[in-house]
């Protein structure tokens, strides 16, 4: 039988146990944690720009910095954004659905005042929750602020977006900033730039792209980092879908000055993580919002304005550094890639994302067979994209989807004309469209204004023969398997993705957007 004093030295022992348990297991947490290597990310998204890089075979523009982190990354070839459209599009991105199902139908700051739904999860908030550190510095333009929260802010909710956005060496003050205030979590750090967008209509004595912002003209200020460089218009490459005239060349030429300031800040960028200790643990991702903002550009869903540079580098994954990628990707795949770079298992609750993690394609490109001209197989790769308006009074909803070979394209309002937003309205390029066009010029460009304005309902585009999307196939008898199947798939994509407007425009919605028992009330109209 136990006596009290067997008790005590049986509570001591035990108690002793415990301890020694408790000093071992945190021992070897310690020793995990100082072995296993943190990994962190660093997202880098420009504002508007496309493929301007000579990275992607641009010989005028001068881009160095970028090019030599495309050397260390795996080069996209096949990379779109899921909406055309700036606050939409980052909505998209750091949510990984699209913005009809996120809620942020266009452009979120001032009068326009879209918001994403309460119940949206995002990528701040997600790893927040483990643990993770993040931040955001330069433009934000996403709400409401409690559903993008991030530990660190600097953007143009406290600072003038100029700043931010476009002074490149306060940029880098502030990556440092951010970088040295706790080196012992992993971080997430997403620094948006505001360059290359257009200026003029906000900021027109900095230029067309305040391209004079910073460059140490009398009244512009000055940017320690900055060294301006100047393009001739006679020498610039115009893209396939602007037209080529004097006063389009110059409005390129602007924007190269600001691209080559973009360019160098992300090396400020690059730099600042490689002395705070971290280019060996990086996930380094450079990709832009949406396409150029130039005819056919922004606002668009032909490749134009859909289509995005992507780099992603990472020193773990050396196999594919320098080597490009031609898999179908779309920015709706970032959430999910910084999700499992973390090592990070979300269990939504709302609906499952749509997009996959880009990481093995940094192992092994995917094998995969082609369908022939007049069909498409089952399992063939597509991915998708969701507009709904930009600025508050643009509502041109459209919906699609695209294969390799072949695009879909949607235009729910397709009887009205396609409207034009403010600052790409007062541009050198789409006022030399207007005048020529008044005055009965040739135009110099692959599409007249009234095709511009007025599109069909339907639009199917054969992209391996039609890479400019000029010739319209949907009512061709040869390619009628081609649309039943692309049309099965985007209604598909759409009740999936809880889309409100996937009885439109023939029909009105009845029941719960998030229920499967909802159905298309016919309008016979």
């Amino acid at each position: 039988m136990f006596t009290t004093y067997y008790y005590s030295k049986f509570y001591k022992l035990s108690i002793f146990l415990v301890s020694l348990l408790s000093f071992f297991a945190t021992s070897i947490q310690s020793l995990i944690e100082s072995t296993t290597p943190l990994r962190n990310t660093l997202v880098i998204i420009a504002d508007d720009a496309g493929f301007e890089l000579g990275v992607y075979r641009n010989k005028i523009c001068q881009t160095p910095n970028i090019d030599a982190l495309s050397k260390k990354s795996l080069i996209f070839n096949n990379a779109y954004t899921a909406v055309s459209s700036c606050s939409p599009s980052r909505s998209a991105l750091l949510t990984g659905r699209p913005n009809h199902e996120n809620g942020m139908y266009g452009l979120h700051n001032g009068y326009h005042n879209f918001n994403s739904l309460n119940k949206v999860d995002s990528l701040p908030k997600i790893l927040s929750k483990h643990g993770i550190r993040t931040g955001i510095i330069g433009k934000k333009h996403v709400g409401p602020s409690k559903n993008y929260k991030f530990d660190y802010e600097q953007t143009e909710e406290n600072n003038s977006i100029l700043q931010v956005g476009r002074n490149i060496t306060k940029i880098k003050l502030l990556v440092r900033e951010f970088l040295t205030q706790n080196n012992s979590k992993p971080f997430f750090l997403y620094v948006a730039f505001h360059d290359p967008h257009r200026c003029e209509h906000t900021h027109p004595e900095f230029g067309y792209f305040c391209e004079k912002f910073g460059n140490g003209e009398q009244g512009m200020g000055t940017i320690e980092d900055w060294t301006p460089i100047y393009y001739v218009p006679d020498q610039v490459e115009v893209p396939y879908f602007v037209q080529d005239t004097p006063y389009a060349r110059i409005d390129i030429a602007k924007q190269y000055t600001t691209i080559s300031r973009l360019d160098q800040g992300v090396g400020l960028v690059l730099k600042e993580l490689e002395d705070a200790g971290h280019a060996s643990d990086t996930l380094v991702i450079y990709t832009s919002d949406n396409g150029i903002p130039f005819p056919a550009g922004r606002t668009n869903l032909y490749d134009s304005g859909m289509a995005v540079p992507l780099l992603m580098s990472t020193q773990e994954f050396p196999e594919r550094q320098n080597q490009v990628t031609y898999s179908l990707s779309s920015l709706l795949d970032i959430t999910p890639t910084v999700l499992d770079w973390f090592g990070i298992k979300y269990r939504p609750k709302m609906s499952p994302l749509q997009g996959k993690s880009l990481l093995p394609l940094l192992k092994k490109e995917p094998v995969v067979d082609e369908a022939s001209a007049t069909e498409i197989r089952d399992d063939e790769p597509a991915i998708y994209a969701s507009h709904s308006l930009h600025e508050i009074t643009m509502y041109y909803p459209m919906r699609v989807v695209r294969t390799k070979r072949f695009k879909l394209i949607h235009n729910l309002n397709y009887k009205m004309p396609f409207p034009i937003d403010q600052d790409f309205y007062l541009s050198l390029s789409f006022q030399d469209l207007l005048n020529r066009t008044e005055q009965k010029q040739p135009l110099f460009w692959n599409r007249n204004l009234e095709e511009y304005y007025y599109r069909p309902e339907w639009q199917l585009f054969d992209l391996r023969l039609d890479p400019e999307e000029t010739v319209n196939l949907v009512s061709k008898p040869e390619f009628k398997n081609v649309v039943a199947e692309l049309k099965k798939r985007l209604s598909g994509w759409q009740k999936a993705t809880n889309d409100p407007w996937q009885c439109s425009p023939g029909g009105v919605f009845e029941g719960k957007i998030d229920s499967k028992n909802g159905y298309c009330g016919p309008l016979n109209n």
